[in-house]
């Protein structure tokens, strides 16, 4: 299934309109706006996990948090303890 697509004008460096043409006549896109769309994809999904990163930082200064974490690790010390035996047992 195809994506909605609608047309834009953007006003770019020169030079960035350059860097990209040499780059889809390398073959490293099919087009201008297929190079275009691929930055795009890129930086907006450097941005999510920059968000991700963000939030992570934040839990692990949070008490609360951290309480909750070691509760979890000695609920399941016992099964990671059969994993890593089972893990280590000759076939």
């Amino acid at each position: 299934m195809k994506a909605e697509t609608i047309r834009t004008t953007l006003t770019i460096p020169k030079e960035l309109l350059e860097a990209t043409d040499k780059a889809v006549l390398e073959g490293k896109a099919k087009s201008r706006n297929d190079f275009v769309v691929q930055a795009l994809k890129r930086e907006l999904a450097a941005q999510k996990r920059a968000e991700i990163d963000a939030a992570l930082a934040e839990m692990a200064k949070d008490p609360d948090y951290q309480t909750e974490v070691l509760k979890m690790e000695a609920e399941f010390a016992t099964a990671q303890w059969e994993a890593l035996q089972l893990g280590e047992s000759p076939r």
